[in-house]
């Protein structure tokens, strides 16, 4: 008979367990892995009390009763095999052979981009899908005292109101680390149809149109998402300044702006499914800018400036939708540039509302 540690116990000899037979290891998340084995058919003539799971590199371990075993305290975006051994009361047997190799997840993270233009973004190491929101730029008007909408896609006031820009998701795209890929961030418009807002070719948030004398600008949709919302109509104008379409939402439309005439106008209404307020229309001079809307995800819709009633105020701007900004009181025409937010990982944090806030 061998082995140091082998005992003489009722009358039979016991020993140390002999090697699990190792299954396969799997990341589940930046910092954790879960490794299935095969118990040993050699237990040394004991029962087995518990296995024992080590990581390579950092000699992390884990212990557990059963296959398979959770291993906590890795870091992340690194590359990690294991070796399992039992237990009995008399000590640890032999370590198993070694996994196949797996790689944790990068740490939850994100990248805003929130001026207009083109960018490159590099998927960082570890980073293999994404989620990513993308607001169009919000509609303008061609009369420089009219309301600015809001940040981000919100539409201005005018002689006739700015459509807002339409607001599209899609979650758990592949990507692959250290590979770049083009983002663009919609500019709003002064007296044209706002820029689109997009990710690699595969998700685009349209903008708005401008309004033009008297007639409201349309809003803009979305293609290639997994949901989202159109931006609202721009109001028309009879002689006095009308509100611009609010910014689209999560899993509904933006607001639209309120329609204006001489003496006075109907207020912009509230949005939808998170969605940006539409400008109300009234005739005093630098209202009627709408609502934008946030890009952390779906939240409380805007509120429509003077809530789709008649009105006679100066106090019209819509309110911005999901934790969006406000349309803006003074002068000004342009509507509210797009914006483009990319989180990651992207098979965890998807949007509407699943884990999509900071960081």
């Amino acid at each position: 008979m061998s082995g140091i540690l082998n005992a003489f116990t009722g009358g039979t000899y016991s020993g140390l367990p002999g090697a699990p037979t190792i299954g396969t290891a799997t990341a589940t998340g930046a910092t954790t892995a879960t490794v299935a084995f095969t118990a040993p058919t050699n237990t040394g003539g004991l029962s087995i009390t518990g296995y024992q799971a080590i990581s390579s590199p950092g000699s992390i371990t884990a212990t557990g009763a059963s296959s398979p075993i959770t291993v906590t305290g890795l870091t992340a975006a690194t590359s990690y095999t294991f070796q399992v051994r039992a237990q009995n009361s008399i000590g640890y047997g032999s370590y198993s052979g070694s996994s196949n190799s797996i790689t944790t997840s990068a740490a939850p993270s994100s990248q805003s981009y929130t001026t207009a233009g083109t960018y490159s973004w590099v998927a960082p190491s570890g980073v293999t899908s994404v989620s990513v929101v993308a607001v169009g730029g919000g509609g303008g008007s061609s009369y420089s005292s009219a309301g600015p909408g809001g940040s981000y896609g919100g539409g201005s006031g005018g002689y006739g109101g700015g459509g807002g820009g339409g607001l599209g998701y899609k979650n758990n795209i592949t990507v692959v680390p250290g590979n770049s890929y083009t983002v663009v961030v919609g500019v709003g418009s002064t007296s044209s149809t706002a820029g689109s807002s997009s990710f690699n070719s595969s998700l685009t948030a349209f903008g708005g149109t401008a309004g033009s004398s008297g007639n409201g600008g349309s809003g803009g949709g979305y293609s290639g998402g997994d949901g989202g919302g159109s931006g609202g109509t721009g109001g028309s104008s009879g002689g006095s300044l009308a509100g611009g379409g609010g910014a689209g939402g999560y899993s509904g439309a933006g607001g639209a702006g309120g329609y204006a005439f001489y003496g006075g106008g109907y207020g912009g209404c509230a949005g939808n499914g998170g969605g940006g307020g539409g400008g109300g229309g009234s005739n005093f001079i630098g209202n009627g800018g709408a609502g934008g809307v946030g890009i952390f995800g779906q939240g409380t819709s805007g509120a429509g400036g003077q809530g789709c009633t008649p009105v006679n105020s100066a106090l019209s701007t819509g309110k911005g939708g999901s934790s969006g900004t406000n349309g803006v009181v003074g002068t000004g025409s342009k509507g509210g540039d797009g914006a483009v937010r990319i989180i990651w990982p992207g098979n965890t944090r998807t949007f509407p509302s699943t884990c999509v806030g900071s960081p």
